[in-house]
């Protein structure tokens, strides 16, 4: 984007915008989203690959193993953040969403179609789940997937422009309608 949205609504179309172009261009800096959930009594983080984006509704989506820690904590606390940076644009991205998880249906047999004949399927074709114990570095894949599709919708979304000269804008953007709040 060469300039600077100047509205709350084109701020608004400006952030679809670009995660749009980001489900879609492996080097776009929002491809990589970072998670933030709550485990326990506790906050986790982890990255997380933006795969699609839905402007119109507001959401975005992921995949996951099934057996990810992530999965039972959204499970349990579907609500999470999303957090974006973009060097280029200097723009902070905090989006709270409500997350779904879906690990059957048209919608994921869609997807693990797609995604079963490229080398991506490994990440869910291992024996063992996400982060337990190995006794040999590598397991041999499975031919059972372990595949999630999650989507997150949008509940608020909490942009912010940082500049040079200490001039910052921030806006949020939710049910409450869009306003311009302190940086």
């Amino acid at each position: 984007m060469s300039t600077s949205p100047r509205t709350l609504q084109e701020i608004d179309a400006a952030c679809w915008a670009e995660l749009e172009r980001a489900a879609t261009e492996p080097g776009h800096a929002w491809r990589l989203m970072a998670l933030a959930t709550v485990d326990g009594d506790a906050a986790d983080l982890r990255h997380v690959v933006l795969r699609e984006s839905r402007p119109a509704e507001r959401s975005l989506i992921f995949y996951t193993d099934a057996r990810s820690p992530k999965v039972a904590q959204l499970a349990a606390h579907p609500l999470g953040t999303l957090l974006l940076w973009s060097r280029a644009l200097r723009w902070q991205l905090r989006l709270r969403c409500r997350f779904y998880i879906a690990v059957d249906g048209a919608e994921v047999a869609a997807r693990w179609q797609q995604l079963k004949a490229t080398p991506a399927a490994l990440d869910y074709l291992s024996p063992l789940a996400p982060g337990q114990a190995l006794q040999a570095p590598l397991p041999e894949p499975t031919h059972e997937g372990h595949f999630a599709l999650v989507t997150a919708r949008v509940e608020r979304l909490d942009w912010l422009e940082l500049h040079d000269d200490g001039l910052h804008r921030r806006a949020l953007i939710d049910a409450e309608g869009a306003r311009w709040v302190a940086p």
